[in-house]
């Protein structure tokens, strides 16, 4: 490993402590070195505050401890090297322009491992380029792409990355014959899951599984809440469900000839109501996910049931696959996706880079849909 990829590995680790907390902006994470030495580190910790960049600038004037009488000590990031995972950015948004912060401290070389998406890529490295500024784009440029994999699509396509999570038996049934389904999989796989849930923007769900478990759809304070996102065409939601208490905001997903005496009740209890005019599953799903996009709304976690999961696979929005296999076999039961046949084995959805994982007791499998073959 060369050091403009080991500093740039520090980079990318100091970006994932914004997981959660960035959205609809990047995780972003920045290294200052001198000397062959860090003097300083930075990343982008909440949407709306600063950036990376002006952090890790920041970071040079104080004193290294962390106690609240900081000291200013002498590490001047004139000269020095500045690590970035994406192109800093050159125009005033919520915060000024990056570059010129870089240029004001006098770094003199900028390595960077992906650029900007937007139709500004390429400005912040022509504004440093222009400065005498040395830049070096693309050290360790797979890893920042999928660590922003969701801010990416959304960037690029305007839709929100899709991940479906399902827990299954090791037979594929999400519940047996009955209908029991808790539970599946075990705690630590659970404690995973609302972890999950705090770093996605919304959740979306089926009113089947609102009608049968009464969840809560919050991550149980690992991160914020996402935005719980209900598919109910006939708006069967009962009124006490759990998912109208506002700790998070809700949204309920509905055809264009829901009653409207029942949408009034449900906007008194604090619900949003979006009208889908679509009365396909697939098709419905697909316009949500559209409406979802334009809302800013950059990562969309799939918890639904097996009826949800078939529908999202038909209609191709599906992006990552995270699958939580207990060492359980049930036989007959409920399969992780109804109403979704191939009927030719080499027509069948092809996954890539398939990852198992232990977790607890359970096998957690996490792939991506190759959308080449959808």
């Amino acid at each position: 490993m060369t050091n403009d990829e080991r500093f740039m590995k520090k980079a990318l680790e100091l970006a994932e402590k914004g997981r959660g907390f960035t959205s609809p902006n990047p995780m972003v994470g920045a290294v200052i070195v001198k000397d062959g030495k860090i003097i300083g580190e930075g990343f982008h910790e909440i949407y709306g505050g600063k950036h990376a960049e002006v952090n890790a600038i920041e970071s040079c004037l104080l004193d290294s401890d962390k106690t609240k009488n900081r000291r200013p000590k002498i590490q001047n990031p004139k000269g020095a090297t500045l690590y970035v995972t994406l192109e800093p950015c050159s125009h005033h948004g919520k915060t000024p322009p990056c570059t010129d912060a870089i240029i004001k401290a006098g770094i003199k070389r900028v390595v960077i491992a992906i650029a900007d998406p937007h139709k500004a890529s390429g400005d912040g490295l022509n504004t440093l380029d222009k400065a005498g500024v040395d830049v070096r784009l693309g050290v360790l440029k797979e890893q920042a792409e999928k660590q922003n994999e969701a801010f990416l699509k959304h960037a690029c396509t305007g839709l929100p990355f899709v991940t479906l999570k399902a827990a299954s038996t090791l037979d594929g049934k999400i519940a047996t014959i009955t209908g029991d389904s808790k539970w599946i999989s075990c705690e630590d796989s659970r404690e995973r899951v609302h972890k999950l849930r705090g770093q996605k923007d919304a959740i979306i769900v089926g009113v089947g599984t609102v009608l049968k478990d009464d969840p809560l759809l919050t991550s149980r304070e690992h991160g914020k809440n996402p935005i719980r996102v209900i598919l109910d065409s006939k708006l069967r939601i009962p009124l006490d469900a759990k998912v109208l208490d506002k700790e998070a905001e809700t949204i309920i997903a509905t055809s264009a000839e829901a009653p409207e005496d029942r949408i009034k009740e449900l906007l008194e209890r604090g619900a949003e109501i979006l009208k889908i005019n679509k009365t396909d599953h697939a098709e419905f799903l697909a316009e949500l996910i559209k409406e979802l996009g334009k809302r800013d709304i950059t990562s969309v976690l799939i918890e639904g049931g097996a009826q949800v999961n078939g529908a999202a696979l038909t209609a191709g929005i599906v992006d990552k696959i995270i699958l939580f296999v207990s060492p359980k076999i049930i036989g007959e039961g409920l399969p992780v996706f109804k109403g979704f046949a191939i009927q030719r084995l080499r027509d069948a959805i092809k996954l890539d880079s398939l990852k198992p994982e232990q977790v607890g007791g359970d096998v957690v499998l996490t792939c991506y849909v190759n959308k080449n073959t959808t």
